[in-house]
């Protein structure tokens, strides 16, 4: 069967993995994911991350970040535009996360950044997911 939302399904594998404290987790492979963990690691959400060849096929290998008394990088990680509700916005109206000390992940026409890029760079898209 089909998975309908891969990126959802990312989030969530990352979310129940700091729930469970792992050091890592693994999903399948797609641009769009590695450039969404290439954006958490550049903001110190996560440790790192790594592509690997399973039976013929990419997977994701991510590292989680947590501090020496084993408090995770991040609390919240949450899906905003769905498959079935997409959510754009204008440069005007990117959403701070935690008064800004999350960040939101913003898909636009020049690629994946956070929401304080594409308010920097005057560019609105579709608002992905955020994070905190």
């Amino acid at each position: 069967m089909a998975m309908v939302d891969p990126i959802s399904d990312m989030l969530t594998r990352m979310r129940n993995a700091k729930d469970q404290s792992f050091a890592t987790v693994e999903m399948p492979a797609s641009r769009m994911k590695m450039e969404i963990l290439k954006m958490l690691k550049k903001e110190g959400f996560i440790r790192n991350f790594v592509v690997r060849k399973r039976k013929g096929h990419n997977v994701l290998k991510v590292y989680l970040k947590y501090t020496d008394e084993g408090v995770p990088s991040f609390d919240y990680i949450t899906r905003i535009s769905k498959p079935g509700r997409r959510v754009y916005v204008d440069k005007n109206n990117i959403p701070l996360v935690a008064g800004g000390m999350g960040i939101t992940v913003v898909s636009t026409s020049q690629g994946i950044m956070t929401g304080h890029e594409a308010r920097r760079r005057k560019i609105g898209g579709e608002v992905v997911c955020n994070i905190w």
